[in-house]
């Protein structure tokens, strides 16, 4: 399941923990639901072009189908690109995704 509504996106911004790595900006927040959920955001100030966002969403989506089992249950987690022009590979993403938000459930 992903987020993609807005006020899913806001209540995760505002009352989410972070954790940072090289890469990625995980947000957690304990989520509605018993499973886990992604959600992402990616701006064009880290890519300009549309078709770099979009292939650096698909790496990210798939970092996460396959580190779900590793994932902590019923959150909510936003990822965000840690700066313009990072492009972690899955096996980096998905590394960092289990790492992140271990970190940001724990805090």
């Amino acid at each position: 399941m992903r987020l993609l509504k807005s006020p899913e996106f806001d209540r995760a911004f505002r009352g989410g923990s972070r954790a940072r790595a090289d890469h990625l900006l995980v947000v957690c927040v304990e989520g509605r639901r018993e499973h886990t959920r992604l959600g992402l955001s990616v701006g064009k100030r880290i890519f300009k072009l549309a078709k770099d966002r979009n292939r650096l969403k698909r790496c990210l989506r798939e970092a996460f189908r396959l580190a779900y089992g590793s994932l902590p249950k019923g959150v909510d987690l936003v990822i965000v690109p840690a700066g313009p022009g990072v492009r972690p590979s899955v096996e980096q993403a998905q590394k960092e995704l289990v790492y992140l938000a271990n970190k940001a459930h724990a805090r």
